[in-house]
C-alpha cells in the first residue's frame, strides 16, 4: 500500500499517461504532467470533481505498488512495439521489393495491404483492452440471450471459416441467458472462434455450446501442450504452433478479461491431437 505522499507524486509525475491520484476525499494528491495540463490547477490538496474525464484516477486507499504498475506498464509497451515491428518490417520488405523490376507489384500490394491490416488489428485490440482495464468499457449490464449472439456471430465467421476449411456449430438452448452486454458477449464469442479457425487447423470442426452460466468453445484440432494451456491467457503468448499466425496475441487476453470482470472464470483444456477447449463460466445470478 502506498502512503507517502512524496512517493507517489515522484512516481506519478514521471508517467507519460493522464493520471490523477486522489485520497478517499478526491483531494490531489499527485498528477501526471498530461492530467495537471487537463487539471488547469495541479494544486495538492485540491478537491477534484468529475472534471476528469479521460484521464485514469486512482484513489490512495486502494492504490497498487505504482513502481509494480510502472513496471507492467513497461513492459506492455515493450511488448506492444515489438508486435508493432514484425508487420512494419514485413511491410517495408514488401515496398522496396516491388520497386524492383519485373515485380509482381499488384501481388505485392495484396500482401502489403495485410500487413497494414495486421497492424491495424494489433492497434485496435490494444486500444480495447486499455478501455476494459481503465473501466471505460461497462461489461455487466443485466443478461443477454446468448443463443442469437451466438448465431450472428458464427454467420459473421462463415467465410473465415470455410477459406480456412473448419466447420462452424451452434448449441445450446433458446432460454439460456449470460450475463454480459451484448456487446461484450459478441466480443468473447467473435476472440474464441477466431482462435479456433486460426490454430485448429484444416478438416476441423469448432463448436460454441451454451448452458445457464456457461459458454464453452470447442474444436477437435491440433490441440494445444499442457504446459501451454496455463499461458494461453497471457498478452501476447502464442505456443510454438501458432508463432507463424497473422493474430494480434491479445485475443484470449480479451476474453479472460471480460470474463473476471463480470465475476466469472476462463480456462483452457486440451492436449496435442485432441483439440482445444475454452470454458468460460459465470455466477448465478
Amino acid at each position: 500500500m502506498v502512503n507517502d505522499g512524496s512517493r507517489v507524486r515522484v512516481l506519478v509525475e514521471g508517467l507519460a499517461e493522464p493520471v490523477i491520484v486522489l485520497d478517499s476525499e478526491r483531494r490531489l494528491v499527485a498528477a501526471s504532467p498530461p492530467a495537471a495540463s487537463m487539471l488547469g490547477d495541479p494544486v495538492p490538496g485540491r478537491r477534484v470533481g468529475e472534471e476528469v474525464g479521460g484521464a485514469l484516477v486512482l484513489f490512495v486507499d486502494a492504490l497498487p505498488e505504482l513502481s509494480a504498475y510502472q513496471e507492467l506498464r513497461a513492459g506492455f509497451t515493450a511488448a506492444v512495439s515489438h508486435e508493432l515491428r514484425t508487420p512494419l518490417a514485413r511491410l517495408l520488405v514488401l515496398l522496396e521489393t516491388a520497386a524492383l523490376p519485373g515485380a509482381e507489384v499488384e501481388e505485392l500490394l495484396e500482401q502489403a495491404q495485410q500487413e497494414v491490416q495486421q497492424a491495424r488489428d494489433l492497434i485496435d485490440d490494444v486500444l480495447f483492452l486499455g478501455e476494459l482495464e481503465t473501466g471505460r468499457e461497462v461489461v455487466t449490464l443485466g443478461r443477454t440471450r446468448a443463443l442469437p449472439i451466438a448465431r450472428e456471430t458464427v454467420a459473421a465467421f462463415a467465410d473465415r471459416a470455410a477459406h480456412a476449411e473448419v466447420s462452424l456449430e451452434v448449441s445450446g438452448g433458446e432460454e439460456v441467458e449470460l450475463p454480459l452486454r451484448p456487446r461484450m458477449l459478441r466480443v468473447v464469442m467473435e476472440n474464441l472462434i477466431a482462435n479456433a479457425i486460426r490454430y485448429a487447423g484444416q478438416g476441423t470442426t469448432c463448436t460454441v455450446e451454451l448452458a445457464e452460466g456457461a459458454l464453452t468453445v470447442s474444436d477437435d484440432g491440433i490441440g494445444v501442450r499442457a504446459s501451454d494451456l496455463p499461458r494461453l491467457f497471457e498478452r501476447f503468448y502464442r505456443a510454438d504452433t501458432a508463432r507463424s499466425s497473422r493474430g494480434t496475441g491479445l485475443g484470449l487476453a480479451i476474453v479472460k478479461h471480460v470474463v473476471t470482470s463480470a465475476g466469472g472464470t476462463v480456462e483452457a483444456r486440451g492436449a496435442p491431437g485432441h483439440g482445444l477447449e475454452i470454458v468460460c463460466r459465470f455466477r448465478a445470478q
